[in-house]
């Protein structure tokens, strides 16, 4: 997915692409022709007077046909460290994608997380950077529900914490936390989840309806 400009051009824009697939976190990338490297992150030089965040979109635009539910600034890599596009600078991206439109473009395959293929030594290190971001964010941003249908179960959301923390949480707990922050809102729709009673549904409540000063912190991780 080199630019013709590449040689030229001194920074970059990557976007590390995220969603949950299986149960697991997944990364989007591209297949390359020339780099020394099969696969690569959605990347791009930006156009002229392009700001770096519509360069972002515009990455993700054409590896999805659609933008990320949500997109955030991870920061810029250099260091000396190996880029397919042979840039000094990169400005990484982190999106998320809801798992139901995680469907990619042709030249582009999500990869779970645990399993991805080799990727230049800069990419990788914004892989980390994105993990990172994710678990420093989540008790600040909505980033869960950015990874989920606009309705869900509380156990539906409750896993998908656990999948970005890697660690188990409490079921009561965590309940007492979503309530205590305001956090989500039931609806009237309710789904069958096994041979249990059904689930009654939810969607995240935007932030201008919560009531002021709640903050939300799961710190009541199983050791």
């Amino acid at each position: 997915m080199r630019d013709r400009s590449s040689k030229s051009a001194s920074y970059s824009v990557d976007v590390v692409m995220m969603t949950a697939l299986g149960g697991e976190l997944a990364i989007l990338l591209a297949r390359n022709s020339s780099e020394r490297e099969r696969w690569s992150l959605p990347w791009r030089i930006p156009q002229s007077g392009e700001a770096f965040e519509a360069a972002a979109n515009r990455v993700a635009q054409e590896a999805l046909g659609e933008l990320p539910a949500w997109v955030e600034q991870i920061g810029a890599f250099g260091d000396g460290k190996r880029h397919p596009g042979e840039v000094d600078v990169s400005v990484a991206y982190l999106g998320l994608v809801p798992h139901e439109t995680a469907s990619p473009r042709a030249g582009y395959t999500w990869f779970q997380v645990a399993d991805l293929p080799p990727l230049s030594p800069r990419q990788r290190a914004m892989v980390e950077g994105a993990t990172r971001t994710i678990q420093a964010r989540l008790d600040q941003a909505p980033v869960a529900f950015r990874l989920l249908p606009a309705t869900f179960t509380l156990s539906e959301l409750q896993q998908m914490y656990e999948l970005l923390l890697g660690k188990r949480l409490h079921k009561a707990s965590f309940r007492r936390a979503l309530q205590a922050a305001w956090l989500v809102e039931p609806t009237d729709e309710w789904r069958s989840e096994g041979r249990g009673r059904p689930a009654q549904l939810f969607r995240y409540l935007p932030k201008k309806r919560r009531r002021p000063h709640r903050g939300v912190r799961f710190d009541f991780l199983y050791p």
